[in-house]
């Protein structure tokens, strides 16, 4: 850290200790990629209000790294395994789900993405006990008195952290498959009638067969799809603590769930007080472009430019499909930017240049840009939503194909499949796009609602972060739900009492008239004999 930056950090620590101390100390446990990007923005915001931020990182993380230059505090732990093998086991995995899972019936392949979320549970575990089992840093961590753990759900031991150490917790959580997290852990009621389960692709207005496919997706989700290995995590949870317990039980006392959507890209549905929705934190002002790329901006004239990229996790586009998608963009009168990184197509057009990396918010806050061919990742989704570009979506994996659906639900995406993609297909997805205004009119819909807020969500996301540390918890905000029993939250067990004293009453008014019926039978045969 420079000498400025140093001056800088001390005289807004001074000032929050002259505020009667309302900076804290945060403890972090992330994950990597994008959800570490989403997380770092709310992390530098905590550093520039006086807060001590500091990061628990593996000695083999893959992009959190310390930064001579930051002044978050990384706290960096030993595991068995190199970074190479973290590379290997995500990049497998992303491989896995985007190119081999389609080519299944929809049983194997939720069969093989439930083998997938298993070995990367198995892989967070081991993050997990290296910092646990490691008596030093846990002694660090104890003494150094957090007011409160900010964690990725996805990515267990957050929770396990804050239980050790006493701490509040703040979940950052996008989604669980069928929302079983939100769900269970966070106790939020999400009525499968309205409610699209997480994965299932549907909307919110569903026909009565669309509502029969989400009722068994949320029944196979719920009873035998696991995303983590939650017996192995709650035996582990136990012998830590020396109590029984279980994953849900210790998930289900974070204060507060920042939930990195919102009402532009999600469907309503109920909420607690302790859920907020935090969608676009990330997303911010176009700054000038970079000198070569506003010059070939500007060269685009009254057609402007599309900007094409399917993310920094997909690497290996064959060269088949990389020359369908490069036909494709030649034959339209847009100047496109692509973000590519391998062989150049050799059916290239001259209105395409292609970049390893692009600075993809500024380009879609640029008044040039038309259109945003996209793989669907949050993120990205809601820099769209952000500037108000309209969306040509090609989903790959994980939670894409439902953030394309809901962007196509909306009016403002066309949807394409990227295993049977062709070069008319694009083509067609983009003129369509392009010159139909209703995308442009409803993907500026979206933009209004999102920055029609009355606090931005990068401010909410840090206000609850900061409440939970102003109270010492947010306890006050969680829903008595998570004191009861599955019978007891569902009222089975007063349905059941209510159904017994009516056939009691039922059985009581029957005896009794049995009996005065017996009463009458035998007083008319005694007066016959007499």
């Amino acid at each position: 850290m420079s000498m400025t930056q140093t001056s800088v950090f001390l005289l807004i620590q001074l000032i929050c200790y002259f505020r009667l101390g309302t900076c804290g100390k945060v403890l972090v446990w992330p994950t990597e990629y994008s959800h570490w990007m989403n997380m770092k923005v709310i992390l530098d915001e905590l550093v520039q209000r006086g807060h001590e931020v500091t990061v628990l990182t593996s000695s083999a993380s893959i992009l959190i790294e310390p930064n001579n230059d930051s002044s978050i505090n990384f706290e960096i732990y030993p595991v068995s395994l190199s970074k190479k093998d973290f590379e290997y086991y995500f990049g497998k995995w992303v491989t896995e789900w985007t190119y081999d899972l389609h080519e299944h019936s929809i049983w194997t392949h939720y069969s093989k993405l439930q083998k997938i979320f298993s070995e990367y549970s198995d892989l967070v575990e081991i993050l997990c006990k290296s910092v646990v089992w490691n008596k030093s840093l846990m002694k660090k961590l104890r003494g150094s008195k957090f007011d409160v753990i900010l964690a990725d759900a996805v990515g267990p031991c957050g929770e396990l952290l804050a239980e050790l150490l006493k701490t509040p917790l703040v979940y950052s959580l996008r989604f669980f498959p069928g929302y079983q997290c939100e769900k269970y852990s966070g106790g939020l009621p999400l009525p499968p009638s309205y409610v699209p389960v997480a994965l299932s692709e549907l909307s919110d207005h569903m026909t009565f067969m669309e509502r029969v496919k989400n009722m068994l997706y949320l029944l196979y989700f719920d009873f035998w799809f696991q995303t983590l290995n939650e017996k192995t995590w709650s035996q582990f949870y136990s012998d830590v603590l020396g109590r029984p317990t279980t994953l849900t039980e210790m998930m289900g006392k974070a204060d507060i769930w920042l939930i990195r959507t919102y009402w532009d890209l999600g469907f309503p549905h109920p909420l607690l007080p302790n859920f907020d929705f935090v969608g676009g934190l990330h997303c911010k002002p176009a700054k000038p472009l970079p000198k070569e790329i506003e010059e070939f901006v500007q060269s685009s004239g009254e057609h402007g430019v599309v900007v094409f990229s399917l993310g920094s996790m997909v690497k290996n586009m064959t060269e088949e499909k990389a020359n369908i998608v490069a036909s494709a963009l030649a034959q339209i009168p847009q100047k496109v930017l692509w973000r590519f990184d391998g062989k150049k197509p050799d059916t290239l057009g001259s209105n395409t240049r292609l970049y390893k990396w692009i600075p993809q918010n500024d380009l879609l806050g640029h008044p040039k840009t038309k259109a945003f061919v996209a793989h669907g990742g949050t993120n990205g989704i809601y820099e769209a939503i952000y500037h108000g570009v309209p969306i040509v979506g090609i989903p790959l994996f994980a939670d894409q194909p439902d953030n394309i659906n809901r962007m196509v639900a909306k009016g403002a995406a066309v949807r394409l499949n990227f295993y049977t993609l062709s070069t008319t297909d694009l083509l067609t997805a983009l003129r369509t796009v392009l010159n139909d205004p209703s995308y442009k009119e409803n993907v500026m819909r979206l933009s209004r609602i999102h920055h029609d807020q009355p606090m931005k969500p990068l401010d909410r996301a840090v206000f609850w972060i900061e409440y939970v540390m102003r109270n010492k918890g947010a306890k006050h905000l969680r829903v008595a739900a998570h004191d009861l029993t599955w019978v007891q939250y569902h009222s089975l067990d007063v349905i059941g009492f209510l159904l017994a004293c009516v056939a009691a009453v039922v059985f009581i008014i029957a005896k009794c008239c049995l009996f005065c019926c017996h009463k009458t039978v035998s007083m008319g045969i005694k007066k016959k004999k007499e």
